[in-house]
């Protein structure tokens, strides 16, 4: 018996025999009209069998050319509309409206509309010659109702060729300009093979972009054939498709600044039509069925990282879920407001603009953009979608018992621990209407302890009427015990992850690892006092390390690092438009860095400028000038910083805290940090970089401050899925309670009547004052030691049982009435005394700086899952600061920073103007009233000398220090602080 050898047909043959059975109609490629792009026959069946009084009545027009001319008609609508929109609105033709697909109906109340959808004709060809001008053909080509929906070119790796094959076709030999291949007419084309799918909506040759459409990095091996099955199993399955159209494809419009020929900046409007990549399909199609399966008050967090998409998911999730039934034989919704919160003080508006493009229908989205009062309208008047921040929840009072009955599904992007706690009790007493609330609203006589219980249920996160999907790239511990689910072994996590590690495999994202450079920095104080002070050593080798890096000659030293880095590499990448972000570790960092960065880019002529972005107002302790970012950057009116980022202009930004989260800027490319970053805020500080840009091959980090292997550490836990160690013990917060209470600091009859007063609204709050201020005194007989313990317990108190109410199963008013009783205290309570010594900078002075590299590579992950502690997890207490004395803290500093340290790493400027002032014929010269012009003289005359000591020991610097630019402006500038101080 002769094998069977595999060959692309028999791949395409099994493909045709699984939609055939699935009930595709078998099409000719001879049924295919090349001009008009349909299959005139399938148009015309359709369209008979469904809405024939309106053909018949069409037919009195038109006579024996019906069928030709409303084929021309719809083509040319195609034509001018696309596909997309023709199948869901349909064509007029000479006073006659048809459609060209029926929808399935969302439920089963009406039998005819049922009847009409299961009359939709999917139609397969083999072998499809698409062209007027060549004999090029088609693997696969699928039609509804005549009209091409998408293609498929095959391959299969048992004959030597692979999916790469097909994309290179496709960019080779699919000329765009063909009318099947042209933008909006056929909405899909997959590049198919036996183990990889990858897609494209727009083919442009050598330029078209395909998308990888697999359900991760790899395939699953299938055992029951080809890895990429769920292709023509699932997605191109009849009832898939014909959700894909009404649902999910989406014709997108983006606005965006770009910088012009002549560097001013100009808005640009591009159109792409929008595919769902699997991921997004899969995230969005589990959590409706989930959400179908187990009803209202549940919660489900999804693990999407950057690159991932995530505002198209969250919009096709929100209008899917403002339209999901209960069930087929009902017309009632499942929610009745489906409430999208951004945690960011300005509504987000690309998430905005995202979920309002996928409207269907005017007035089903209503961003809130002003106040919490029009948030409550919006929910009072039973609004579709409702976009807003997460700050405005907090400010909702108590007035929506009128909700009775209603059912909310709250969306947050972004979720991270600020949606625990005081805040997240305030959007669940905005939504936290259900039958039971509202009657219980009308109880005469409630008691301490039915208030009481009722503010625990306003807090707990398990409303029954309010149900939770979260989306976030780095899920803390506290977001994955709130929203995560317990897998096999107990351990919460993710409903849904799309992780980091496949958005890089898929270049959907930039490794910001890859190119990874460290610095240390080396440095050496000399005690410049006799005396010898004892300070708080943490506190105040904290202040001198920072002392250390404000000294100009540290952040001098830096910032010549980075320009040479920045003009040598990110100056000339992505075709010479590399951004670079500076990250400092405060506001004035911020402003000592681009005081430098200004005046070194201007000795070096170079022809851009640096941005800087703090908040607030920013004192110098150097002198009395107060800096604030817009007086710094004077920018024109209404140019924001991140669109002066796009100009040549400017082309590094230093930042202090802002832009460090949320800041989309794909120019950027390289990050110079000198921040000590660890944990979440080290992968979303250095995530800035990982934004993907044609031409944008690699990003760039040097750091300053960090070590490679904590970096590594820090990204570790997001790489892959994350996961949670296990659970918080809520049995710890009876601990801390009795901690706490064994102080003696107040009784339980404090915590009683003070409930009685904070529990009920008619009675005078100031009666509050008088059991805490009692409290309050008590503490303060108390031992430094005793007092800052209680204060520790009580503060690790309030934080955990903020997070633990939200997800106990159990209720105790005795803990609640605790907890609001600490929870105030704790605000009386004096602050901690122990300013830091800011004296000690006047006791030392820097003698040595270097700055030396450390590493340079890729720092490597590994394809493991992350695993995060529980929360609440160690002992509070506080331990009393030692104290050494000033020259025994500096030694300490000195051995540990100033290893191999040398002469040739003094700081050698600061010694040559201690010589200059210390010349005693230059000091002769100027108080004798000499003419400005004799000063001048001597004074270039004594600075040359001391310069030449350099030739023998360090020719290096003496020839930087030679240079004409760089002499003149030193001598210019040490003349001037010479004369105003003799």
């Amino acid at each position: 018996m002769t094998p069977a050898h595999p060959t692309e047909k028999r791949f395409e043959e099994h493909i045709e025999k699984q939609l055939l059975a699935s009930g595709y109609h078998k099409g000719q490629p001879a049924d295919y009209d090349r001009e008009l792009c349909l299959i005139p026959a399938e148009v015309v069946a359709f369209i008979e069998a469904t809405q024939a009084k309106d053909y018949e009545k069409l037919q009195k027009q038109y006579g024996a050319e019906t069928a030709a001319n409303l084929c021309e008609r719809l083509s040319k609508e195609i034509t001018k509309r696309g596909t997309l929109d023709v199948l869901r609105k349909g064509i007029r033709d000479r006073g006659c409206a048809f459609r060209l697909c029926y929808f399935k109906p969302v439920s089963g109340m009406n039998p005819q509309h049922l009847d009409l959808y299961q009359q939709n004709r999917f139609t397969v060809v083999r072998q499809l010659a698409y062209s007027s001008r060549n004999h090029n053909s088609l693997d696969l080509t699928l039609f509804l109702n005549g009209l091409p929906l998408l293609t498929c070119e095959l391959k299969n790796s048992l004959t030597g060729q692979f999916v790469e094959e097909a994309v290179k076709q496709y960019r080779r030999d699919r000329d765009p300009k063909e009318p099947l291949f042209r933008f909006k007419r056929c909405l899909v084309h997959f590049a198919v093979g036996n183990e990889k799918v990858f897609m494209t909506t727009r083919l442009a040759g050598e330029k078209t972009f395909f998308l990888p459409f697999n359900q991760d990095t790899e395939n699953p091996v299938n055992d029951s054939g080809f890895r990429t099955h769920y292709l023509w199993e699932d997605i191109l399955q009849p009832d898939t498709l014909l959700d894909l159209l009404e649902n999910y494809l989406h014709v997108q419009e983006t606005t965006e600044k770009i910088c012009g020929p002549d560097g001013r900046l100009e808005e640009k409007t591009s159109e792409a039509l929008i595919f769902p990549r699997y991921h997004q399909l899969d995230v969005v199609r589990r959590l409706l069925a989930r959400a179908k399966e187990e009803g209202v008050g549940r919660n489900y967090l999804v693990q999407h990282s950057a690159g991932s998409g995530k505002s198209n998911s969250i919009a096709w999730l929100s209008h899917q879920l403002a339209g999901l039934f209960r069930d087929a034989d009902t017309q009632e919704r499942l929610y009745d407001s489906i409430i999208v919160v951004t945690d960011r003080r300005v509504l987000d508006k690309q998430l905005q603009n995202t979920i309002k493009q996928f409207e269907q229908t005017s007035g089903v989205v209503v961003p809130i953009e002003t106040n919490s009062a029009a948030l409550r309208q919006a929910i009072e008047d039973g609004k579709d979608i409702i976009i807003t921040t997460l700050q405005k929840f907090a400010v909702i009072a108590k007035s929506t018992a009128d909700q009775a009955g209603k059912r909310f599904a709250v969306i947050i992007d972004e979720a991270h621990s600020s949606q625990s706690g005081e805040s997240a009790k305030h959007l669940n007493e905005t939504l936290a209407a259900d039958l039971e609330h509202a009657e219980a609203q009308d109880v005469i006589g409630k008691t301490l302890e039915d208030q009481v219980l009722e503010e625990i249920r306003l807090r707990s996160k398990r409303q029954p009427n309010i149900s939770y999907f979260a989306f976030t790239a780095t899920p803390k511990n506290k977001t994955l015990e709130l929203f995560g689910r317990k897998n096999a072994d107990g351990q919460p996590v993710a409903f849904h992850v799309y992780s980091m590690r496949q958005a890089i495999e898929e270049e959907f994202i930039l490794d910001v690892l890859r190119n990874y450079t460290t610095f240390k920095r080396y440095f050496k104080l000399l005690k410049k006092v006799q005396s010898d002070e004892t300070y708080e050593r943490k506190k105040a080798i904290r202040l001198l390390t920072s002392h250390v890096d404000l000294q100009p000659h540290a952040i001098e030293m830096k910032t010549r690092l980075m320009l040479d880095h920045f003009v040598e590499h990110t100056a000339s990448a992505i075709q010479g438009r590399g951004r670079a972000m500076v990250v400092t570790r405060s506001r004035l960092h911020a402003v000592k860095y681009y005081q430098m960065f200004c005046k070194v880019m201007s000795e070096l002529h170079l022809p851009y400028q640096p941005l800087v972005a703090f908040s607030g107002e920013v004192a110098d302790p150097d002198g009395d000038e107060r800096f604030t970012e817009a007086g710094m950057n004077r920018l024109p009116p209404r140019v924001g910083i991140p669109d002066a980022l796009k100009t040549p202009d400017y082309r590094i930004l230093i930042v202090a805290e802002k832009f460090q989260t949320g800041f989309d800027e794909p120019l950027l490319h390289t990050m110079y940090v000198d921040k000590k970053l660890g944990g979440v805020n080290a992968v979303q500080t250095l995530s800035r970089l990982n934004r993907t840009l044609r031409g944008k091959a690699d990003c760039l980090v040097l750091d300053f401050v960090n070590e490679a292997e904590s970096i590594r550490e820090s990204f570790q836990d997001f790489y892959q899925t994350t996961l949670l160690e296990g659970e918080t013990d809520p049995n710890r917060l009876y601990d801390l309670q009795q901690q706490i209470e064994d102080s003696e600091v107040f009784t339980s009859a404090d915590v009683e009547a003070f409930a009685a007063i904070f529990f009920d609204t008619d009675q005078p709050q100031e009666q509050l004052q008088p059991i805490l201020d009692r409290a309050r005194d008590n503490w303060r007989q108390r031992e430094m030691e005793e007092r800052e313990n209680f204060r520790s317990q009580v503060q690790s108190f309030g934080r955990l049982y903020g997070f633990l109410s939200q997800v106990l199963t159990f209720e105790d008013a005795g803990l609640e009435k605790f907890y609001v009783f600490v929870r105030l205290l704790a605000r009386k309570l004096d602050r901690r005394q122990g300013t830091l010594p800011v004296e000690v900078l006047d006791a030392v002075d820097l003698d040595s700086f270097r700055i030396q590299k450390t590493y340079e590579g890729e720092i490597e992950l590994a394809a493991n899952d992350g695993v995060l502690p529980v929360i609440g997890a160690g002992e509070p207490g506080w331990n009393e600061e030692e104290r050494d004395a000033l020259s025994t803290i500096i030694k300490q500093l000195n051995e540990k920073h100033g290893v191999n340290l040398t002469d040739d790493d003094k700081i050698d400027m600061q010694k040559i103007k201690e010589k200059v002032r210390s010349n005693e014929e230059l000091r002769n010269v100027f108080s004798a009233n000499n003419p400005q012009s004799v000063m001048r003289m001597k004074f270039d005359e004594v600075l040359d000398d001391l310069l030449l000591e350099f030739v023998h020991t360090k020719l290096d610097l003496f020839k930087k220090l030679s240079q004409p630019q760089i002499n003149r402006m030193l001598k210019n500038e040490w003349y001037s602080e010479y004369r105003q101080g003799s």
